[in-house]
C-alpha cells in the first residue's frame, strides 16, 4: 500500500480525534451556546452514522464476503464496543460537570473521564481510518460526524478540570489529548493491518466498523441528544437531515 494512499484517511482521523478540544473550548470560552444547538448536532451524528453503515460500509461488505461473513463481521464490531463500553463506562455530559467543593473528587473525575473517552476514541479512529481508506465519500462524511461527536466528549472532560483547578488551559489540554486516541487508532491500524490489506479483508473491516458506528449511533449519540425531552424533535430532525444529507452525498460524489 502507497503512503500516498494513506495520508488523507490519517488527516481526516487526526482532525475528527482533535475536535475534543473544539468542546473544550465551547464550554470554557462560549458562555451563551444553546443546549438546543448541541442536541441538533448530536441527531445529525448520528443519522450520518447509522445511514452510512448501513448503506454503505454494510451494503460493501455483503457485496465483497457475502452475506454471512459480512453479518458476522457486523455483530463482531457490535460486540467489540460493547465489551470496551462494560469495561470503561462511557461517562455522559452532566454526569461530572456539576461543581464540587471536593476539588480533589471532581479532578479525579475529570481525569477518568478523559481515560475513558480516550478508550473509546481508539476504535473510532481506526474506524474513521479503515472507511476513508476503502473509500474517501464515506470516510469524509463519517469523520465529521465523529468530530461532532467528539465535541461534547471535550466538553464532559473540560469541565470538572476546570472547576477543580481553575485553569483553562490545563482543561483545554487534557480535553484536547483524550482525542489523540483516534490517531493513534489510524496509526495501530496502518502497522498491523496495513501489510494484510486483501479485498476480502477491507470488505470484513468494512462490516465491523459499520457495528462500531452503529453501537456507538444508539448507545451514545441518541441517548445524549434525547435527554432534554423540551428539545427531542430537534434530534430526530437532525436525526433524518443527517440521513437524508449522507444519501445524497453518495449520490453527488
Amino acid at each position: 500500500m502507497e503512503i500516498g494512499n494513506i495520508e488523507i484517511p490519517l488527516a481526516l482521523t487526526i482532525l475528527a480525534g482533535l475536535s475534543t478540544g473544539i468542546g473544550s473550548l465551547i464550554s470554557l470560552f462560549i458562555t451563551n451556546f444553546k443546549k438546543k444547538y448541541l442536541v441538533f448536532a448530536l441527531g445529525l451524528s448520528a443519522g450520518v452514522m447509522i445511514y452510512v453503515s448501513f448503506a454503505e460500509l454494510l451494503a460493501t461488505a455483503i457485496e465483497g464476503v457475502g452475506f454471512g461473513p459480512a453479518n458476522l463481521a457486523f455483530f463482531v464490531g457490535i460486540v467489540f464496543i460493547m465489551a470496551i463500553d462494560f469495561l470503561m463506562p462511557h461517562n455522559y455530559i452532566g454526569e461530572h460537570v456539576k461543581v464540587d467543593k471536593k476539588n480533589k473528587k471532581l479532578m479525579t473525575a475529570g481525569v477518568f473521564t478523559a481515560i475513558g473517552i480516550a478508550i473509546h476514541n481508539f476504535p473510532e479512529g481506526l474506524a474513521v481510518f479503515v472507511s476513508a481508506l476503502g473509500d474517501i465519500t464515506v470516510g469524509v462524511p463519517l469523520a465529521f460526524a465523529i468530530a461532532m461527536h467528539n465535541i461534547p466528549e471535550g466538553i464532559a472532560v473540560a469541565m470538572p478540570i476546570y472547576y477543580a483547578t481553575k485553569s483553562k488551559a490545563k482543561a483545554f489540554w487534557v480535553s484536547l489529548l483524550s482525542g489523540v486516541a483516534e490517531p493513534v487508532g489510524a496509526v495501530i491500524g496502518i502497522l498491523i493491518l496495513a501489510p494484510f490489506l486483501t479485498t476480502d479483508i477491507m470488505s470484513l473491516l468494512l462490516a465491523f466498523v459499520a457495528g462500531i458506528m452503529i453501537f456507538i449511533s444508539f448507545d451514545e449519540l441518541l441517548p445524549l441528544s434525547l435527554k432534554e425531552e423540551s428539545h427531542a424533535h430537534l434530534s430526530i430532525l437532525g436525526l433524518f437531515l443527517g440521513m437524508a444529507i449522507m444519501a445524497l452525498s453518495l449520490e453527488l460524489i
